[in-house]
């Protein structure tokens, strides 16, 4: 049960560190949409600045206000504080009227990495009406030594809760390492 609890504790630990880390990547995509078309005010589309500044780099961006979207492409890096992101491509969709966020949605190589966690997966979407984030395809979270592994995690963050799914013809992995004896 106490192994259940470890892995339920790591999972929901995961799930607000990515939740963090794809708003803060929304953060900052509004600044540059901001500064690449035309200049509002606060354009943190619904966020509040509880962390400090995020810095995206990529090979290129591209605002496009038809769809409502900015796209990063290229060896996209987005850090905050000691979070980082890395991905092929980001895309963030936001409302064309209030600015807020709608979806991000990063593709290739995903990987986020925090302290002593990290998770790669091949796309994570972060869904914000519904305060979730999905890693698929060959979605991994580890804590230090502890590592599960699925086709599709997700991390329901409001209800601190989160699914591992295998894929056709494999199964959930988990593995789970006690702490180390105290003298």
């Amino acid at each position: 049960m106490k192994t259940k609890m470890g892995i339920v504790l790591l999972i929901i630990v995961f799930s607000l560190f990515l939740f963090s880390v794809f708003l803060g990547a929304q953060e900052k995509k509004g600044t540059a949409k901001g500064e690449g078309k035309k200049p509002q005010g606060d354009m943190g589309f619904g966020l509040t600045a509880t962390r400090g500044p995020i810095d995206i780099t990529s090979d290129t961006v591209e605002a496009n206000q038809k769809q409502s979207s900015v796209t990063f492409k290229g060896n996209v890096i987005a850090k905050q504080e000691d979070i980082t992101l890395y991905a092929n491509t980001l895309v963030i969709y936001y409302d064309q009227e209030t600015k807020k966020l709608k979806q991000i949605i990063a593709t290739g190589n995903v990987k986020v990495v925090q302290l002593d966690r990290r998770t790669t997966s091949k796309k994570a979407t972060f869904h914000q009406d519904e305060n979730k984030v999905v890693l698929d395809g060959e979605a991994v979270v580890r804590e230090g030594e502890n590592v599960i592994r699925g086709e599709k995690i997700t991390f329901y963050v409001d209800e601190e809760r989160s699914v591992v799914e295998g894929g056709k013809g494999s199964r959930v992995n988990t593995l789970i390492t006690p702490p180390p004896k105290e003298k």
